[in-house]
């Protein structure tokens, strides 16, 4: 089947800041066709989202079909927003938001967030990949983690969001290593597994610690000609330690899994096996889309 032969029943969106992913579904859940575009929440208007949501799924569509979507599109910036719903709440939140749209055969809508009020803290899509997870493993409880740019953790039991927490680590990576003194001693790629494990217990053995650690990796560069490789990923093991001990009390003696991107998610994965806190890798894809055919499924009844 080519691409312009591929008609959806239904489609599937995944809206972020950067990104925008979408897939082509039948009516039974089969994955028809997929696309991507850079063109995420960040960079459009609200009068722009259907256009750019039309360049990428406008061959898909052959009659009225619905569009399921979650992420930034249903934050304030994005497209509709979608009031966020309170923790304690279902990982799928009540609340489908309808978006404007003037094509005439799509009916475009908008799964909430999730807020919680104390500590305050929000999250946008991480709910439907949450949804996903549980539709593929009944009756789990215990922690999930998120990791990206800002990590989360998700205490999950019955079924229901109870509380979570954000994590502002692979922002603090992305800062620290290209707009502070650190960019003259960390490498823009490359890798070095004893540097990590290094900076891992000592983020997590002294957390209070991480910012005379982090000038300690620019001194190492000076005076002990330590490689650029080595200091990033000395510098990802601190950040990872010092967020593993602060949420320590979410993950220890829980069921855990890891959603997430596979290289970052498998050293989550990893820095946990050193606690003896096994965990479980889950891919992301598949898991949020599992979680939007949940809400479809919900949707149609």
């Amino acid at each position: 089947m080519t691409q312009a032969q591929i008609k959806a029943d239904w489609i599937a969106v995944d809206w972020g800041t950067s990104n925008m992913r979408a897939w082509a579904l039948s009516a039974s859940g089969t994955v028809l066709a997929e696309a991507s575009s850079d063109q995420g929440m960040g960079k459009l208007r609200r009068e722009d989202f259907e256009a750019a949501l039309l360049s990428v799924v406008q061959d898909w569509i052959d009659g009225p079909t619905t569009v399921m979507a979650c992420g930034m599109v249903g934050s304030r910036q994005g497209w509709v927003e979608a009031p966020y719903a309170a923790v304690p709440c279902a990982t799928l939140p009540e609340g489908l938001v309808q978006a404007p749209v003037t094509h005439p055969d799509l009916t475009v809508y908008v799964i909430p967030g999730i807020k919680q009020m104390s500590p305050a803290d929000v999250m946008r899509g991480e709910e439907t990949q949450v949804t996903g997870f549980l539709a593929r493993n009944k009756n789990w409880d215990g922690v999930i983690c998120l990791p990206g740019t800002h990590t989360k953790w998700v205490h999950v039991s019955a079924d229901e969001v109870v509380s979570f927490q954000t994590f502002m680590t692979g922002e603090l990576f992305d800062t620290l290593s290209t707009q502070t003194v650190l960019r003259h001693s960390v490498a823009a790629d490359g890798w070095d597994d004893a540097a990590f494990a290094e900076g891992l217990d000592m983020g997590l053995s002294r957390p209070e610690r991480l910012a005379a650690r982090l000038f300690s990796l620019r001194a190492n560069g000076l005076l002990n000609d330590m490689a650029g490789t080595a200091a990033r990923a000395q510098l990802s093991g601190l950040l990872i330690g010092t967020e593993l001990a602060a949420a320590k009390p979410y993950w220890l003696g829980q069921h855990i899994a890891v959603i997430g991107e596979s290289k970052l998610s498998k050293l989550y994965v990893d820095a946990l096996a050193t606690q003896a806190a096994p965990a479980t890798q889950v891919n992301a894809a598949t898991i949020t889309l599992a979680g939007l055919t949940a809400a479809y499924q919900r949707l149609k009844g």
